[in-house]
């Protein structure tokens, strides 16, 4: 199975969740950046929030733009989506990695670092971008989702992020979830969410065990969930030649003729899909 974002309602409208799974996008990730485990679920996990944000846009041309920096090892982090929750990532320094802590699991916030900013770019082709920033919390990227969601769009919701790396490297889980409680909810249906978010646990293994419909299901137990949508994602590159070009064309008179003294051709090598553009002199001119 593909990559999918499921997007649901409790029947008496009062609690929306989307959740994703994204196995296939934080592989990908994790083989154009050479990245290490813990690198990985960082970058894993910062797509699927990413993607999850995106997909809510539905504003043709519509993008979401995610950046932590949090003054880790691994440096910035930045996240790309479409509206159809189709992602791509960077980090500065994707080879960093950490050692395992003392549960055996990945130290996502200790590579991420939390002396630092979660930054939410919403570009939505016609009006301003929305900007908004928090401070991060613990650096393992979904506490610091919920913390801004909280602050920056006053929302209360709950999100949870998982990246499970192999002992070879390779991704076997990633996927996560944002619920959220709409305006109006009683009391009796946010308890309900929190007993269910609370009693879901890890994300991974349930993805493991049955996708993310399983997902779907612990976390909106007993609220009677209805489907809205259901979408394939991928990560998903923008980059052509033309786009290069564009980028490159400030090139001024007196660096070309030094470029077309030494014969050969410049590289420009695109930050997210690491894809190599070999632009000659004529072209520039």
């Amino acid at each position: 199975m593909g990559d999918e974002i499921v997007r649901v309602i409790s029947r008496d409208g009062f609690v929306a969740l989307t959740a994703i799974t994204s196995r296939s996008m934080a592989e990908r990730a994790r083989v154009i950046h050479d990245a290490s485990p813990a690198a990985t679920a960082a970058l894993g996990r910062t797509m699927s929030a990413a993607s999850m944000m995106g997909i809510a846009l539905k504003a043709p041309d519509a993008s979401v733009t995610v950046r932590v920096s949090g003054g880790g090892p691994i440096g910035t982090i930045i996240a790309v989506s479409d509206y159809s929750g189709n992602t791509r990532v960077w980090a500065a320094s994707p080879k960093a990695d950490m050692p395992l802590k003392q549960n055996g699991k990945l130290d996502v916030g200790g590579v991420v670092g939390k002396s630092g900013l979660l930054s939410v770019i919403k570009d939505l082709r016609g009006s301003e971008p929305y900007v908004g920033s928090v401070e991060l919390v613990s650096g393992e990227i979904a506490e610091d989702f919920t913390a801004y969601f909280s602050e920056s769009e006053q929302t209360p919701a709950a999100c949870a992020l998982g990246v499970l790396v192999d002992t070879d490297r390779t991704v076997l889980a990633a996927g996560g979830y944002i619920a959220r409680l709409l305006p109006d909810a009683p009391d009796d249906v946010a308890e309900s969410l929190e007993q269910n978010v609370t009693g879901a646990g890890a994300v991974t293994p349930i993805l493991r065990e049955g996708g993310v419909e399983l997902l779907v299901a612990r976390v909106m137990h007993g609220l009677d969930p209805r489907v809205l949508e259901r979408a394939p994602v991928e990560y998903r590159c923008y980059c052509t030649r033309e786009r290069v070009l564009e980028a490159v064309s400030g090139i001024g008179k007196s660096d070309i003729v030094k470029l077309r003294e030494k014969g050969e051709p410049i590289e420009v090598t695109c930050q997210f899909c690491d894809r190599v553009y070999k632009i000659n002199v004529d072209e520039l001119e």
